[in-house]
This record gives structure tokens, sequence and C-alpha cells, in this order.
């Protein structure tokens, strides 16, 4: 028999209609959120990449973040007109390029992430710690399941899928 949901359709459909919500929650939050010294999305989630993968081909971004690499490439290019990254030549191989993060884009990477970390420290102000970390352990296990049912395997960011409350 189906688990039934709060309105008694299968959990299955609650699930569904609940990331459809979630979805418009996020660009909603994204058009309505004060001012902040944020960069694009794409971009912060590929400073994000690079910070903990470190120095990478646009292959490798590309691979991580499910995206081709032409997409992967023009992100590269406007993080390079912001200064918040750079292509420098492999060391080990001149042939090929590497994207590193700048100091800059350190800087504004981290300005982002205090100040998205402050908004929803706010939005969830109410909320008790067991609630906060099993919502950070249920959205680190879909994201990883999402990785790796489309991408094979885990992404960086969600490799510590199982619980760790230090991940992410």
């Amino acid at each position: 028999m189906e688990d039934q949901g709060e309105r008694g359709e299968s959990v299955f459909e609650d699930i569904e209609l609940q990331i459809a919500v979630l979805g418009r929650n996020f660009e909603l939050l994204h058009r309505r959120a004060p001012a902040t010294p944020d960069v694009e999305r794409a971009e912060y989630l590929l400073l994000r990449v690079l910070a903990k993968l470190g120095p990478s081909t646009v292959g490798t971004l590309a691979t991580t973040l499910g995206l081709d690499s032409s997409t992967i490439g023009r992100q590269v290019s406007s993080l390079e007109a912001s200064a918040l990254a750079e292509r420098v030549a492999d060391p080990h191989d001149r042939r090929r390029t590497i994207v590193e993060m700048t100091e800059l884009g350190r800087r504004r990477m981290n300005e982002t992430s205090r100040a998205r970390t402050l908004r929803t420290q706010a939005l969830l102000a109410d909320w008790n710690p067991e609630d906060l970390l099993t919502l950070a352990t249920m959205f680190r296990r879909y994201n990883a399941a999402v990785t790796r049912t489309y991408l094979g395997e885990p992404g960086a960011l969600d490799h510590q899928a199982e619980g760790d409350p230090e991940a992410g």
C-alpha cells in the first residue's frame, strides 16, 4: 500500500508538489531578497565548486556540475570578466588551461555565502536545531540522489550526503 500525504495523495505526489513549490520559492527569494554582494547564481555555484576542488579544467567543472563544457566556458568567461577567476596554463601540460579562483573571487564568494546564510538563518529562526539538521541532511541526500541518477556519481558539493553536520 502506498503511503499517503496530508491531502490523501501518494507521498511521491506530495514530494513532487513540494519540489515544484520549492523551486518557485527559490525564485521568489532570489527576486525579493535584499541587495547583497551577490554574484550571479550560476557563478556562485561555480565558485563554490572551485573552492572545493581547487584549480580545475573546464571539463572537470562541466562534469562536476552536470553541464556541457561550452556552458561552463561561458560561465568562466563571465567570472574572468568580473575578475573572479582566471584561466592559467596547466603546469603539467602547457597545452591545457585550468581555471583558478582569484582572491577577489574568493572574497566575493565568502561575502555572498555569509549574506545568504544570514538570510537563511532569519527565515528559519523559529525552527529547532534538530529540524534544521534534518532539513540540511535531507537536502544533501536529495541533491546526492539527483546527482547519482543523472551524473552517475556524487558531485563536489553533495558527497557527504549521509548526514555529516559539517558537510557543505
